[in-house]
């Protein structure tokens, strides 16, 4: 993790288990995701396998300095995609099975996203050094 401070490198393998941990969650524990899905998006059960798929494939992808950036994007592209599922649980708590999470915690994962990427952005960047002449 060359030319990461030792901050970033922490972040870095965090954000890596937990996406990892998360995208294998999709295989093992479907029925919390498909619940989620609103139902305008179709093939509910394939749109949670894949996303799980890229969620495995980006944590893993963050471990390596080749594939790191991609990765990161990556996995911007895919907390943008899954957005509206986090909204949908926000204003269909009963339908999402989610009415037993606090509506304020239910609302909090929508904003949570901007630091997610924000996340994956700061923790994938190399430092930048300055020289002076």
């Amino acid at each position: 993790m060359k030319g990461l401070s030792f901050r970033q490198r922490a972040a870095l393998v965090l954000a890596a288990t937990l996406y990892t941990a998360a995208g294998t969650l999709h295989f093992l524990k479907p029925e919390a995701y498909l619940r989620i899905m609103p139902p305008y998006i179709p093939w509910h059960a394939a749109m949670v396998f894949i996303s799980g798929i890229f969620e495995i494939v980006g944590g893993i992808g963050l471990l390596f300095p080749r594939t790191r950036r991609n990765a990161s994007l990556g996995l911007i592209v895919l907390l943008v995609a899954v957005f509206p599922a986090n909204i949908y649980m926000a204003t269909n708590p009963i339908e999402t099975g989610s009415a037993s999470i606090a509506p304020a915690l239910r609302w909090a994962r929508l904003p949570l996203q901007l630091l997610l990427i924000w996340w994956l952005l700061w923790c994938s960047r190399p430092r930048t050094t300055v020289t002076v002449m």
